[in-house]
């Protein structure tokens, strides 16, 4: 039997707007894939991987998950250019971390 090992990284994104990004991401990304949210967390289930938002008051936490490396790097990217452009206002540090 073979078991999958699952990969993650962790950002946790300073920010007065947390829950207003995490919506905004949520619903844009409801038009193509799956997602579920409230003000203070969301889920993404992209094709690649999975991605839980989560707005604690002034940081919002992204936790991306895939069971490849290059899939979890280009799942970071894409979370994080969409965010970025969510936050054109600020300039946020996104640092992802292995978790």
């Amino acid at each position: 039997m073979t078991e999958t090992q699952t990969l993650r990284a962790v950002a946790h994104v300073p920010t007065a707007h947390a829950s207003k990004y995490l919506q905004q991401l949520c619903k844009h990304f409801a038009h193509k894939i799956p997602a579920t949210f409230d003000e203070a967390q969301g889920s993404l289930a992209f094709s690649l991987g999975d991605c839980r938002l989560t707005a604690r008051g002034g940081t919002l936490e992204l936790a991306v998950s895939s069971p490849d490396a290059a899939a979890l790097a280009q799942l970071e990217d894409v979370v994080a250019r969409h965010l970025v452009r969510f936050a054109f206002r600020e300039e946020l540090a996104i640092d992802w971390q292995a978790a």
